[in-house]
């Protein structure tokens, strides 16, 4: 090391040096450690910049000091793609002096030396200084040279805010440190923030109208727009294999109208750029894509990689496989779970040019669907296949297409999820479909988006999928719903629930077994979303609440309040620049009532620790008034949670 100055622990930033994320438009924090040895003052600040065709232009923002030598500044990237950052510093000589010189005048010591002193630094800060600018300069070094004048009246003019601000702007030379690059991918909204509603437009066909499934799904889409969700996502819509195709409860005995699993890839038909004939036309899907746009929504289509034993690969590329040593093919398994009609792919053959066909052939299946206007794509296990895989593909995808997302489905163990997060996938799933306890949800949250992982592991939570149904919500009736409900959508900015979730289903394989009996990945499920009792006003109000509220846009503002009732958890979401403070309070048992008083930090809400508030629940359109940081709260099983939209009385309100 050669520079004085030290600048380290910067963030956003990832363990190896793969990009961190950010969103086009939004803040986005830069913070750094930056010190050298004595006691001068020190400036820093940030510079970013597009890397996307050739190299922008550096874009700065002067960075603040938080105490303990960490300085931070607030980004907002305005493209989307590859960037680049910089934290730059210097000593600051004239905010030093600025600092000796007041101090010994505040003394009522000699200050003639130090008047002149300033008179020089200013005049060497001319040369770096704006010619519009250079007038205020020079004007503030007359006065500190006018030695008819005070000294306090000499000094006034170099103390002049504006000026300050100015020569802020200006790094000396002299010292000037700068890190090195970090990188920084920016990515759409939809890659941070939404609602998705996952369903399989198989289930919606009309025979009776002459509907295929995704025209009958297309009917569907209204519905769910109407509950507020802004990604519709859909499971693979491939021809579906016949040789070992599993029965209903995954069963190895089918019956002869038994649809099989979409994820068992291939038939004559065709493989991953083919769609089943029984779910339409290519005309179809595009119209479902298109449905789907003007209702405000877009699909996330399931890219798996895999085939069924009838895939044409099996037979065209019989090296891009799995063999046992009597040379059959390797089907998948998850022990005790077996998947005889799913063939694995062997994402690394031996031979080099094996590995570079095949690869290329599944970039080609994300080529061809992007083609057919999807733009995010849910990927099942990712964590199955090369990391190098998917820093190669998502990086060729996206230097072409830097809008698509691609949202990671790996329930895996928390180094490969954080890594494959790190290689470039845009969101992922998480563990939340296993954590209901109040220690478990607050320790989860805190690691996930106020830990370094936050940089670049975004999380997307939900309740239930086709393969999960755990927890409370196993018998736990309409209030484990509602109550998870609300802990996936007021947690984080993005969160999803699988179909029939607000039918409250929830009849599982078994004791042990957390899939679901009659599972939807095995037959067509013919639901009645009109049934009395399904929580579609409540999913929809609180999707209305998320998309009214900025607070919940954000993962990093997550803070937790105290209470001491263990099944009573707090917490609360704040846009200061929006003015905009929402604190949540979840019952998280579902069978019973409880109460408590809660313990509100009222400063971190941007409120004095004795004001009075108003708390409008926006659930219930219900306010109530309250004084103080040790509120009262009850919740039943019915309605076991409050959403409240926090403010000052007088102040109006949200129009239930």
């Amino acid at each position: 090391m050669t520079d004085r100055i030290v600048i380290e622990g910067i963030r956003p930033s990832t363990p190896n040096g793969y990009p961190a994320k950010a969103v086009v438009g939004r803040a986005t924090a830069v913070s750094a450690d930056v010190f050298r040895d004595g006691h001068d003052v020190l400036a820093a600040r940030v510079r970013w910049r597009s890397r996307g065709n050739g190299k922008g232009k550096w874009s700065t923002a002067l960075m603040r000091p938080l105490g303990n030598d960490r300085y931070q500044a607030v980004i907002e990237p305005a493209e989307l793609g590859a960037h680049e950052f910089q934290v730059e510093a210097w000593t600051d000589r004239i905010a030093s002096w600025r600092h000796e010189i007041t101090v010994k005048l505040t003394a009522g010591q000699d200050v003639e030396l130090e008047l002149e002193e300033g008179a020089l630094l200013l005049e060497d800060a001319l040369s770096r200084a704006e010619r519009a600018d250079r007038a205020r300069i020079e004007t503030a070094v007359a006065s500190l040279r006018n030695a008819q004048a005070s000294a306090e009246s000499r000094l006034s003019g170099a103390l002049d805010p504006a000026l300050m601000a100015l020569l802020d702007e200006l790094p000396d030379p002299s010292d000037l440190t700068r890190s090195a690059p970090s990188p920084l991918w920016v990515d759409r909204e939809r890659a941070a923030v939404g609602a998705w509603y996952e369903l399989f437009p198989r289930s919606y066909a009309s025979p009776e109208q002459g509907k295929m499934g995704l025209a009958g799904a297309t009917d569907r889409l209204p519905a769910v727009a109407n509950m507020g969700f802004d990604v519709v996502y859909i499971p693979p819509v491939h021809p579906i294999g016949r040789s070992f195709r599993k029965g209903r409860n995954n069963s190895l005995d089918p019956a002869p109208d038994d649809p099989g699993s979409p994820w068992a890839i291939g038939a004559v038909e065709g493989g991953h750029l083919a769609l089943h004939p029984e779910l339409g036309s290519f005309s179809d899907f595009d119209a479902f894509v298109a449905r789907t746009r003007t209702l405000g929504m877009e699909v996330a289509l399931d890219y798996a990689l895999q085939c069924s034993p009838e895939h044409p690969w099996v037979t065209e590329h019989p090296e891009w496989f799995h063999h046992r040593p009597d040379g059959t093919i390797k089907y998948a398994e998850n022990p005790p779970k077996k998947y005889q009609d799913i063939y694995p792919l062997n994402m690394w053959p031996a031979d080099p040019g094996d590995r570079q066909a095949l690869w290329q052939a599944c970039k080609e299946i994300l080529d061809f669907w992007i083609g057919h206007g999807i733009r995010i794509f849910r990927v099942d296990n990712p964590h199955t296949k090369p990391f190098s895989f998917w820093e190669w593909v998502i990086h060729e995808v996206q230097a072409a297409n830097p809008e698509i997302i691609f949202f990671a489905e790996a329930f895996t163990r928390p180094k490969l999820m954080a890594r494959l997060a790190e290689g470039g996938f845009s969101q992922n799933y998480t563990y939340f479909t296993w954590r209901n306890t109040k220690a478990e949800l607050t320790e989860y949250l805190t690691e996930i988006a106020l830990g370094p992982k936050a940089d670049y592991m975004r999380p997307n939570f939900w309740p239930n999928t086709p393969d999960i149904l755990s927890g409370i919500l196993r018998g736990g009736g309409p209030g484990a719903f509602r109550l998870r409900l609300v802990l996936a959508a007021c947690m984080t900015p993005s969160y999803g629930i699988y179909s029939g979730y607000e039918l409250c289903e929830n009849q599982p394989m078994s004791d042990t077994n957390e899939e679901y009996f009659e599972s939807e990945k095995y037959e067509i499920k013919d639901r009645d979303f009109s049934q009395p009792g399904s929580l579609v006003p409540f999913v929809a109000r609180i999707n209305d609440i998320r998309r009214r509220h900025p607070a919940f846009s954000d993962l990093g503002n997550i803070a937790f309040h105290h209470s001491n009732n263990d099944q009573i958890l707090c917490w609360s979401k704040v846009d200061a620049a929006a003015d905009d403070v929402m604190l949540m309070v979840v019952n998280l048992d579902p069978h019973n009532t409880h109460e408590d008083t809660l313990g509100l930090d009222l400063p971190a809400l941007g409120f004095e620790w004795h004001e009075s508030l108003e708390a409008f629940d926006e659930l219930t359109g219900m306010t109530f008034m309250w004084t103080g940081a040790n509120p009262y709260v009850r919740l039943d099983p019915g309605l076991p949670a409050h959403v409240l939209h926090l403010r000052r009385p007088g102040r109006g309100g949200t129009v239930t």
